[in-house]
This record gives structure tokens, sequence and C-alpha cells, in this order.
């Protein structure tokens, strides 16, 4: 089998200990986990974790079905990056004088797209928002002139499809 990008969102309720096994799963089978995002869902008290690999399909379906065997988790899925809307974000911390003094700091700002958050004596900091691709050729562009900070975010994404975890929710919201 073929290793791809797949997206795995979990919802559980929301107990400590929970994430450290969920990374134990991954940890015993050798696979990075290359994104990772918690947050609460549109249910109250169920939260959502959104966890990004590469690996075979296979690997994946036995990973889901050993999270889900986790008493604290309602229901785990994967997805692929093509039945998936998803984004990242960024913040890169710069120079102040590199926005002035850099013509091209100014061109690249505008052909990514991304907004300027802050501006002070010493730094400004850039915000993007999108795919990983997108993110990393911001990185590349702003590289040569010196980033001072970098961060980026976990994915975030919904899927395409209708959830059938919608009426599982509802249920779990009842009781």
């Amino acid at each position: 089998m073929e290793k791809q990008w797949y997206t795995i969102s979990v919802y559980s309720e929301n107990h400590v200990g929970l994430l450290n096994r969920i990374s134990g799963i991954f940890l015993k089978r050798h696979i990075n986990i290359e994104s990772l995002n918690v947050s609460k869902s549109e249910i109250d008290g169920v939260s959502k974790f959104t966890i990004v690999v590469h690996t075979t399909e296979d690997w994946t379906r036995k990973i889901v079905g050993q999270i889900e065997k986790q008493i604290e988790v309602i229901k785990a899925y994967y997805h692929t990056d093509d039945e998936t809307i998803y984004q990242e974000s960024a913040l890169f911390k710069v120079a102040s004088h590199l926005l002035f003094d850099e013509r091209q700091i100014q061109n690249i700002i505008k052909e990514s797209k991304s907004q300027i958050v802050t501006v002070n004596r010493e730094f400004f900091v850039l915000a993007k928002t999108g795919r990983r691709h997108e993110i990393d050729e911001m990185y590349e562009a702003l590289e040569p002139y010196g980033i001072m900070q970098f961060v980026r975010s976990g994915r975030i994404t919904v899927t395409k499809a209708t959830m059938p975890i919608s009426e599982i929710l509802e249920e779990f919201q009842e009781n």
C-alpha cells in the first residue's frame, strides 16, 4: 500500500491523560504525528482531536480502531486530503527595518496574502492562513531576510461530506 496524508478526527469526552494514551498508540507503531490540534467540538463537553499522519490506509484504519477502544472516545474517523477542507495558521516575527528597507518584503506580504498583525520599532508580525505548502513557501521567501520567530498551528479541518458524528453526539448529549 502507498503512503499518503490522512486526517484523523477523534471525538471524545474531555479527560486528563487521553492525549497521552492516543499519542502512545502512534508511538508503538513508529508513526509520526505530523500535526495535532485539540479543540472543543460543536457539542458541549465534547473535544475534537485533529491528527495528521503520513502512512498507509491499512495502518490508519488500525490506529483509528485502537483509538476507539479508549473509553473516553466517542468516535474516530479518518479522511484523505481530498475529502476535507483544511487550513493551518502561522505567525512570522521579522525585524521592522526590513519592512521599509527591503522592497521585496512588501511583495512577499502582498503575494502571500498575509496580514500584518503588529508593528513596533524592533519587529513586525505577519499572520498567514492557508495550506501547509503555502506557509512553507512564505517561510522560504522570508528566510533569506531573517525570521526572528516562527510558529505554525496544527491543521484544522472539516469534512466535505456530512458526518454521522452529529447524530452520535446528539445522542451522547441527551444521555
